[in-house]
């Protein structure tokens, strides 16, 4: 008998779906079955959210976009309801949004701590929040909670990124034995993804092709993840082969935490 990953009639909400893993992971989601609503600070009549509505579309019933900064309270609640609104419920959430906030521990203001705090940690805590009485009533409810590599090992120059995305993992422990067993609650830590954000990081070398490879002979599969790698395994987690799995966050690396880096 062969796996199949179904989520028909599930209500996912996704953060961050303009792009990059939140849209891949949207699109994964729909083409599980799963009614599909997503969010980022893009204008509805952007191409890039007109494409999210295209791509995250199921037979039966379209995308849901709404315009939203999950820095703005007001804005997560007018998400929330908006999503109420529509489908009557969520079953899923998937908070995704954040930035890379790399100054450094000494070179880093408060102005920038403050703001890696609220998007990269406080924002995940808001919305899980606001959604726990919609997913307590699903059959299932989960939240999985996008961190990074960087909640395990980072590098010089991360600060103040690599504190959210550390502390993310214990958001995660906590909403998982305190909302359990109604919701559980997982962290996904994704590594090098084939990503804008990744294209942005090595275009900031003098030989961008030559650092891409060297981070790829980094990897032991010798190659970098892609965003739709990672939206399968929250399709995978969200689903009912993975009930037993909470509180814990699943480091998806490509093998680099696991090699020396002087081999």
């Amino acid at each position: 008998m062969s796996l199949s990953l179904n989520l028909s009639n599930k209500v996912v909400l996704v953060t961050g779906v303009s792009s990059g893993i939140g849209l891949a992971t949207a699109c994964q989601f729909a083409k599980a079955g799963a009614f599909v609503a997503g969010c980022s600070r893009k204008p509805a009549d952007d191409e890039s959210v007109r494409n999210f509505c295209q791509e995250a579309s199921t037979e039966t019933l379209k995308a849901l976009y709404v315009q939203a900064d999950v820095t703005v309270q007001a804005d997560l609640e007018r998400l929330v309801n908006t999503v109420i609104e529509t489908f009557g419920k969520i079953d899923i959430l998937v908070s995704n949004a954040g930035v890379n906030v790399f100054e450094g521990a000494a070179g880093c203001t408060e102005d920038k701590w403050n703001y890696n705090m609220n998007l990269n940690l406080a924002s995940h805590w808001r919305l899980a929040k606001l959604c726990k009485p919609y997913l307590e009533k699903s059959d299932d409810g989960v939240i999985l909670l996008m961190t990074s590599n960087h909640a395990y090992y980072t590098i010089p120059g991360c600060f103040p990124y690599n504190v959210t995305k550390t502390a993310i993992k214990g958001l995660v422990q906590s909403l998982a034995i305190e909302w359990g067993p109604a919701v559980r609650t997982i962290g996904i830590a994704p590594g090098f993804i084939d990503t804008a954000g990744n294209d942005t990081w090595f275009n900031s070398f003098d030989n961008p092709n030559a650092e891409r490879q060297r981070t790829i002979d980094m990897h032991p599969v010798k190659r970098i993840g892609t965003t739709d790698e990672v939206g399968a395994l929250c399709v995978f987690l969200a689903s009912d082969y993975a009930r037993f799995i909470s509180g814990n966050t699943i480091l998806m690396d490509g093998g680099r935490s696991a090699l020396m880096q002087d081999s």
